[in-house]
């Protein structure tokens, strides 16, 4: 398998596809290195690199970092025109055939997956062309085929989705968030498309500092010992809470009291979005 998607990806195109439910990004090219971010079920990536079975490459918010080449295909850009369904539940299933109970689902992939849609067979269900061109079938319930961007009372509505789901360093999806691609993802559910990583997110262009007497809710507040050594972020609620991804006690989405000695004392920085 390795020996033919290194012969596959020889003569690549720019573009990639991420075919796993969700892929790690590595900062070198071997699975004993640190995970730097994820990649999604779909993705379009682009391949700066290839070594010895990997491929250095680069997702949609210009974060690079090393994946294995048996998790991506070679292809053009997947669900990117025609119709696309955007998976709006926590998780969705991906069934061989309209049924729920004849098979094991052929995938489970994350919130925010974009799926190519090619029929819509019955009211129920929604036939979809996977990125390794196979047919799948997801429920209808399970996708939008209009998403919209949220007002911030709505994003705010939807980070109480996510409560309880697990800490991953380097998660960018459903199946674990760390602190900053939780705020990456909730800014990008209103239109916002920030940095991946918490201190490039607080030194951001498209931010403005605010005093923690004017907080709102939306606002960014990020944590650490320094501005300039900030290792946490989270979104204020309002009333004093915020909501965050965080392996302090439990590591967890959820959510915490700005009040308390260990977060008033570890508060840097606080941002709101222009």
């Amino acid at each position: 398998m390795l020996a033919f998607a290194v012969a596959f990806f020889a003569a690549a195109l720019p573009n990639a596809v991420v075919l796993q439910p969700v892929a790690n990004m590595y900062s070198k090219p071997t699975e004993d290195a640190d995970v730097v971010s994820q990649a999604v079920y779909g993705t379009n990536v682009a391949i700066l690199e290839q070594k010895s079975g990997w491929a250095n490459i680069r997702t949609p918010d210009e974060y690079t970092g090393w994946a294995p080449l048996t998790a991506l295909k070679a292809a053009e850009p997947y669900a990117a025109s025609g119709k696309v369904a955007q998976v709006q539940s926590l998780f969705a299933h991906l069934y061989r055939e309209q049924s729920v109970t004849k098979h094991a689902p052929l995938l489970t992939v994350p919130f925010e997956t974009k799926l190519e849609v090619t029929a819509r067979p019955q009211e129920r269900w929604l036939e979809v062309r996977l990125a390794n061109g196979r047919t799948a079938f997801v429920q209808a319930g399970d996708v939008s085929l209009n998403a919209s961007m949220l007002s911030t009372a709505d994003m705010l509505a939807l980070s109480r989705k996510f409560l309880g789901l697990p800490y991953t360093w380097g998660g960018t999806s459903s199946f674990g968030y760390d602190c900053s691609g939780f705020m990456q993802m909730l800014e990008r559910r209103r239109g916002v498309n920030m940095p991946r990583d918490a201190q490039p997110q607080a030194d951001w262009s498209g931010v403005e500092p605010v005093d923690r007497k004017n907080l709102e809710p939306g606002d960014l507040l990020y944590f650490g010992s320094s501005p300039k050594r900030i290792t946490h972020t989270g979104m204020y609620l309002g009333e004093g809470k915020f909501i965050n991804a965080t392996t302090y006690i439990t590591p967890m989405v959820r959510i915490d009291d700005l009040n308390e000695e260990h977060w008033t004392r570890l508060l840097v920085a606080m941002r709101r979005v222009k």
